[in-house]
């Protein structure tokens, strides 16, 4: 009997060691909005490629799962991956409402979580947790960098338009937190369904601005770049955009995309070894530029390697991967970067512009820095201390 338990004794850390690490990612991989949750997805592969599929000497199992664009079964599919898979790490999730309904049940398991795009403020303040991080941004923060943009251009007034769901209303307001002008007239439009918007151009043009801001993400980004030439405001009114145009949408949109103004927390050119290995590996893996979606998940994955090194494959030490995570010690494609109390980023906000490559195509470029250590306006409002 003491000769078999001694056996037992040996054999538990092999034991543990061939078990793998298990994550569930939790995206949109069917419908208009599909290409988005694919591009995370193969960020996500890419990272394990880099990490020869293991952290922390484990092999990784990654289970993905589809929300459908609808926060119910995205909470459905979450409990899941909790329940029944009893994954040790869940990471994806595009939409802010989709986030907002997942949320409880991952911090009730105390699930360490990262969120690869989704940014509510109140996943920022009220709701923030010691279990819940963002490899991405607080959605006001991105447009605010926007409005400073305006600032300097020296706008004056502008038409604000955006879907009226948790990201819209934050990303308006964010424009509205920062921009010195005044804001004339704001639409919020139907989410996810509405993909004309005739009537919100019209009434945009009647209020003679200096300048239209709108975010749409995916299909309706096309669709609006789309109108907003049709109606002949192109060259005529000035448009600021965020997350309107990206890899995703630029073979799409092509020449209308020249010439608008965005801002973003990662651009494909930025001078970082690490950016420069995710940028040419993904297209070689992949045949195209990733997005910043998808540079946003290839964090994800950095991150929770991190922490699964730190505590030396053991997933029980969640305080030990916790800490680690708050460090943000992984080589970022971003470049470096530090969490506030909320775990949200502080990081860099760039101006990028439209270019057309020699060989026809379209991409993105870097132009200025438009912000440094930017922190969400949200951050007070969270309880951590740490």
């Amino acid at each position: 009997m003491v000769a078999s338990a001694g056996v037992l004794l040996l054999s538990g850390p092999a034991m543990t060691q061939d078990k793998p690490i298990k994550i569930g990612f939790v995206s949109t991989f069917t419908g208009p909005t599909a290409v988005i949750g694919n591009d995370m997805r193969k960020a996500f592969d890419l990272a394990l490629d880099h990490m020869g599929r293991k952290m922390g000497g484990r092999p990784v199992e990654v289970i993905y799962e589809d929300d459908s664009q609808k926060p119910d079964v995205g909470k459905q599919k979450t409990q899941k991956l909790i329940e029944s898979d009893k994954v040790d790490f869940i990471a994806g999730f595009i939409w802010s409402n989709v986030l907002l309904a997942s949320l409880k049940p991952i911090v009730d398991a105390q699930t360490l979580f990262v969120s690869a795009n989704a940014g509510p403020s109140q996943y920022a303040g009220e709701l923030c947790s010691q279990y819940a991080f963002s490899t991405s941004f607080q959605n006001d923060q991105t447009p605010q960098a926007v409005a400073e943009y305006m600032n300097q251009k020296g706008v004056k007034t502008a038409y604000l338009i955006g879907p009226n769901y948790a990201a819209g209303k934050d990303t308006l307001s964010g424009v509205v937190s920062a921009f010195k002008g005044k804001v004339v007239g704001e639409d919020l439009t139907k989410w996810p369904d509405q993909l004309d918007f005739s009537a919100e151009l019209s009434k945009a043009r009647a209020a003679k601005p200096d300048a239209i801001f709108a975010f749409y993400p995916g299909a309706a980004g096309v669709q609006f770049l789309n109108q907003y030439a049709q109606q002949g405001l192109k060259g005529q009114i000035p448009l600021y955009t965020v997350f309107t145009i990206d890899q995703l949408s630029l073979p799409l949109q092509k020449e209308l995309a020249l010439g608008v103004a965005g801002a973003q927390h990662w651009v494909e050119d930025l001078p970082f070894d690490s950016n420069k290995k995710f940028v040419v590996d993904f297209r070689t893996k992949y045949k195209t530029s990733p997005s910043f979606y998808a540079a946003q998940s290839y964090d994800a994955a950095q991150l929770i390697n991190s922490a699964v090194v730190a505590a030396k494959g053991d997933v029980t030490q969640k305080d030990v991967m916790r800490d680690e995570m708050r460090k943000a010690n992984f080589p970022s494609v971003r470049g470096p970067f530090k969490y506030g109390n909320n775990h949200i980023p502080i990081q860099n906000f760039y101006l990028q512009d439209v270019v057309k490559n020699a060989d026809g195509s379209f991409g993105l470029k870097t132009v200025a820095t438009i912000v440094e250590d930017s922190q969400d306006r949200f951050a007070s409002k969270c309880p951590m201390k740490w």
